[in-house]
């Protein structure tokens, strides 16, 4: 009788886990939905505010914002999983991290438009910069990586010093041997400022490739960084259902690369066309990577089914 009751129990408490991770990926989905509806509410105030150009402008960036942010959320889930943080703590983490994103990269596009606008041939070295991350992310192979030796984690506990061995709640900061120490927390949470750091030097030539426009470059990095704290909710759920988003992702900046190399020679892409090709591209990356799951689901059911007549035919000769 006490094994049922604690089966019972075991039962009941992996479906109230269940339930609430089931609750989370909606309230998540719901936030996405709402930040996703402000940014294209945004970028039709863009239109009329600003013109036609100004507004297909914008959504192009903001595309290409959003499909980079899903690599930073990789990231994220690496970090996490390393760091062993808590689920109830990721979302300060992720809080603090984005308000860091937004400040850092405000500086990043206010020094990237002043270098375009000066000096013209800043537009070959931000071009080299995309086709050399495209090629680079084609070429990757999935493989784990030893974060212990990432060069932004060892820099990480290089900025902070001593840390404390466990977390304190949701503190950044603990008292340990009666000394303020920082948590892994506050660790994990330099790590993911700097990752961010390294992705915007991706980022901002990208959306520079689209738009001069400090306006259009600002507003469209900051949608894109608003739908991230949720964004991560779903990314953590769906990360192996999308495996051609990547790469539709580097083809993306090959695009925009190539594209700033012919604008430097003379010959102008229409916005409209580069929204168009981005959109393509990402839409292109999220089709295949359905129909590839789907035909791995209906490789697995007919394996599924041809095992099952054999041992039907075993059974039956016995």
């Amino acid at each position: 009788a006490a094994d049922g009751a604690g089966e019972d129990d075991g039962d009941a408490n992996a479906k109230g886990s269940d339930r609430r991770a089931a609750e989370r990926f909606n309230t998540a989905l719901y936030r996405v939905c709402v930040s996703v509806a402000a940014a294209c509410a945004f970028g039709v105030f863009t239109f009329f505010l600003k013109g036609q150009q100004a507004g297909l402008a914008y959504f192009a960036a903001y595309l290409v914002e959003q499909s980079l942010s899903v690599d930073n959320l990789f990231v994220f889930l690496m970090l996490f999983a390393y760091f062993k943080v808590p689920m109830a703590h990721q979302g300060r983490v992720l809080t603090w991290g984005i308000v860091g994103a937004v400040l850092m990269r405000g500086f990043m596009i206010a020094v990237g438009v002043a270098a375009v606008e000066n000096f013209r041939w800043m537009i070959l070295v931000f071009a080299a910069v995309l086709i050399y991350s495209s090629v680079k992310m084609l070429q990757e192979e999935e493989e784990e990586e030893d974060l212990s030796q990432n060069y932004i984690i060892r820099m990480s506990k290089k900025v902070i010093g001593h840390v404390s061995d466990r977390y304190d709640g949701d503190k950044f900061f603990t008292d340990q041997n009666g000394e303020r120490v920082a948590t892994p927390l506050l660790l994990c949470l330099i790590s993911i400022e700097l990752s961010d750091f390294v992705f915007a030097v991706d980022s901002i030539p990208a959306v520079l490739g689209v738009s001069h426009d400090p306006f259009i470059v600002y507003t469209s990095n900051i949608f894109a960084i608003i739908a991230l704290r949720s964004l991560y909710t779903l990314v953590a759920r769906a990360v192996s259902e999308l495996p051609y988003l990547k790469h539709a992702v580097a083809l993306v900046l090959l695009f925009i690369g190539v594209k700033m190399i012919l604008e430097f020679g003379g010959f102008e892409v229409g916005t409209g066309t580069s929204l168009f090709v981005v959109f393509v591209l990402l839409v292109g990356g999220v089709v295949l990577s359905m129909i590839s799951r789907w035909q791995e689901k209906q490789r697995k059911k007919d394996a599924g089914g041809r095992r099952k007549s054999r041992t039907e035919d075993v059974d039956a000769l016995v």
